[in-house]
């Protein structure tokens, strides 16, 4: 498992963009018949990516849960978002089957044993992007379709910004501890995501980007309101934001992202936001 420590604010105006990178991309999500694992500091969130191909694949696969989070097994005191953006899968919850298809969302509540990950088709396998919280109590598992999400179009197209934010793990949909996660989709023509920019010092935040043509990119935009940088993201990448730092992109493209929040509330509205004419 990768370990990612909290990063300054401070510190974070003096990187190098090797260190930037370094500090908060993650690369490489999908590895056949693995799990690729990211333990970050930052409110102790885990990103995680699983492509099964050739076999049915264990959350813990390549993990020692023990020595990460000195419990037994993953979910023991955490609870999990997985959406599949890939081929049709499956996912198995002490012994119930979940099918997802390309966008759909699981939710699995803390105390869940044995999660496994499979592809009905080797040659267009599941690719499951995961992110989890710490949780004190348990909820309901459920599957999730895009149906179900709850639907906030916004922004305008002459502001080349217009995009649909979908709550799947949210207040409005259904109860969990700490976790919310969305898919947030920008029209064609549209490239700006999350703007006014804006900091929320009581949640931090992941953005994983997808959809994103060969041969683009979007330029991930971070650090504090005064201070601003960025990290340059192609296709099935996620990154890290601390409370501090501010979540912005533009694409050479439109593109779809899933964000990931965990912290203090579940108010998707608590925002500190900046004015786009202060940044800098």
């Amino acid at each position: 498992m990768d370990i990612r420590y909290s990063a300054s604010p401070n510190d974070v105006k003096r990187y190098t963009t090797e260190e930037l990178r370094k500090e908060f991309l993650i690369e490489n999500l999908y590895v056949a018949d693995s799990v690729v694992a990211v333990y970050s500091h930052v409110d102790r969130m885990v990103t995680l990516g699983c492509m099964p191909v050739n076999e049915t694949v264990s959350i813990d696969k390549g993990i020692d849960v023990w020595a990460n989070f000195g419990t037994h097994y993953f979910l023991e005191r955490r609870e999990i978002g997985i959406f599949n953006i890939g081929g049709a899968g499956s996912i198995t919850v002490d012994g119930t089957v979940y099918q997802l298809g390309y966008k759909d969302c699981l939710y699995i509540t803390m105390g869940a044993k044995e999660v496994l990950f499979a592809s009905d088709d080797p040659r267009c396998p599941a690719k499951f992007y995961m992110v989890s919280a710490p949780a004190h109590r348990s909820y309901e598992t459920r599957l999730l379709k895009l149906a179900d999400a709850n639907k906030r179009p916004t922004g305008e197209m002459e502001t080349s910004n217009k995009r649909t934010i979908n709550q799947f793990i949210h207040p409005a949909v259904l109860k969990t501890c700490q976790l919310s996660m969305g898919m947030t989709v920008l029209e064609p023509g549209s490239v700006w995501n999350t703007m006014p920019a804006h900091t929320h010092e009581r949640r931090m935040e992941i953005y994983m980007y997808f959809e994103v043509p060969e041969h683009q990119v979007v330029f991930h935009m971070m650090g504090q309101g005064q201070e601003t940088r960025h990290i340059v993201m192609t296709n099935e990448q996620a990154v890290i934001s601390p409370s501090w730092s501010i979540h912005s992109g533009a694409g050479t493209s439109n593109y779809t992202f899933i964000w990931a929040m965990g912290g203090e509330n579940q108010e998707f509205d608590d925002m500190d936001n900046i004015p786009t004419e202060n940044l800098k």
